[in-house]
């Protein structure tokens, strides 16, 4: 776990889940909130919403590249 989590924090891996967050995430966020956006309705819960879906692309990259680095060793 520990060299798991030392790879998920090295420089590329952040800056590549960075990006990809950047890019992926907008577009999910229109995707699933995009009516309340432009009606809007957005309250608390559909912000918390927005922010968790800015983590997923993160998080999905981040254990791509990390499974891909450690040779798909406990990936």
């Amino acid at each position: 776990m520990k060299e798991w989590l030392r790879t998920a924090f090295e420089p590329q891996v952040v800056r590549r889940g960075v990006l990809y967050s950047v890019i992926v995430g907008p577009i999910l966020i229109a995707i699933n909130q995009g009516d309340a956006i432009a009606a809007g309705a957005v309250d608390g819960v559909a912000v918390i919403k927005m922010g968790l879906t800015l983590v997923v692309p993160y998080l999905v990259s981040t254990f791509s590249s990390v499974g891909a680095m450690r040779g798909g060793r406990d990936g």
